[in-house]
């Protein structure tokens, strides 16, 4: 059985969230950590039950704290230290395609920027 609580910073190292506890102070300090909602300062503490946002590389995580632990540890124990609420990505069908332009076109005219934004939903 581990500590009751622990440093927001500390748990998402030890869970392999980031890859070093700098970089999970720096994240909180920089507002991509929440705990239950709210932006979490390094020293935040997390709890069993707790949930935490985690913005990092890729798309943000969503996790909730099963167990808490203080010394990082390995990928399989690390994964059963929470339970993994992230929603599936979307699939590829429904992504919006990017605009491709042929290159060496240049600027686009006004005519083709307007159906580009038709296009990307930011119709006037």
């Amino acid at each position: 059985m581990g500590p009751p609580s622990t440093r927001v910073d500390r748990w998402v190292w030890a869970v392999r969230l980031t890859k070093t506890r700098a970089l999970a102070a720096a994240a909180c300090r920089a507002g991509h950590v929440r705990v239950n909602g709210d932006r979490a300062k390094p020293a935040t503490t997390v709890r069993v039950g707790d949930e935490v946002r985690v913005r990092g590389e890729g798309p943000e995580r969503i996790v909730e704290v099963a167990h808490v632990v203080e010394r990082r540890v390995g990928p399989v124990p690390a994964a059963a230290c929470y339970v993994d609420r992230t929603p599936p990505p979307p699939p590829p069908e429904h992504v919006a395609a990017a605009g491709v332009r042929e290159r060496g076109a240049g600027r686009p005219t006004k005519r083709e920027r307007r159906e580009l934004d038709r296009l990307r939903g930011r119709d006037r």
